[in-house]
């Protein structure tokens, strides 16, 4: 196990054993909610995950108190051929569970992932897990975050992986957020010219109503084409989305 692996592990145990001294204040029972989203192009740490086209998402999650569980869909396209029948998956299913308590100033969220795709044979090695340390700091309306996230045998068997983000957040007056992040990816070897690289990304989002909210962001990563990754998956591009919560 690396030094990141028992770094986390080691994080995850004092969180959930300081995260007792609230469990008091949990409500009785859990809650349910739903979302439902489209948008032009769906991302992941800066590369598309659609070949650059249009996906549809939903999930469901289930809050206790500090406790959470999930699951999440979406529709992939990694740009299937006939001279490489692997990239035909077709969707994408997360699930996942954590903790988020609150330790003084700081709102944490410690998890899991474990990233699923349908119809993708096991010589692929697309399935994957990771284990996750969010913390984020509200001041009025800015909101400044940092996340780290572990994987111990990342998408396309490409070994360990770490990714570092940077982000923040600023609520107008209107009810519009700006906000935008930094992120770093370190791949422990390099696997079809995808190497370690950085991401970055600015919009700005705004709550229609109580259930719906759009997103319009410039999203932009170090990664760029190769005869792997070409430019329907890595490089500049504007993003739009449309989220419904219910």
């Amino acid at each position: 196990m690396s030094k990141h692996a028992l770094w986390l592990c080691a994080a995850s145990a004092f969180t959930l054993m300081t995260s007792q001294a609230w469990a008091d204040d949990a409500p009785a029972g859990p809650t349910v909610a739903f979302n439902a989203a489209i948008t032009n192009d769906y991302l992941f740490r800066g590369l598309s995950q659609t070949s650059g086209k249009s996906a549809a998402q939903g999930g469901v999650d289930v809050t206790a108190g500090m406790f959470y569980a999930g699951t999440w869909l979406s529709n992939v396209d990694f740009g299937a051929t006939a001279s490489d029948p692997q990239n035909k998956t077709s969707i994408e299913y997360d699930l996942y569970a954590g903790v988020r308590p609150v330790l003084g100033p700081l709102n944490l969220d410690v998890g899991v992932i474990r990233y699923g795709y349908t119809d993708s044979p096991k010589a692929a090695h697309y399935d994957y897990w990771e284990g996750k340390i969010l913390a984020s700091h509200t001041m009025g309306p800015a909101t400044i975050g940092a996340a780290f996230y572990y994987s111990p045998e990342f998408f396309g068997k490409v070994g360990d992986a770490e990714y570092y983000e940077l982000n923040g957040a600023y609520t107008l007056s209107n009810k519009a957020t700006i906000s935008g992040a930094f992120g770093y990816q370190d791949l422990q070897k390099s696997k079809a010219g995808i190497s370690n690289y950085s991401t970055w990304n600015i919009g700005v989002g705004y709550p229609v109503t109580d259930h719906i909210a759009v997103d319009l962001r410039y999203v932009d990563t170090s990664q760029k084409a190769t005869r792997f990754y070409t430019k329907t998956f890595a490089g500049d591009r504007i993003v739009g989305t449309l989220k419904v919560t219910f």
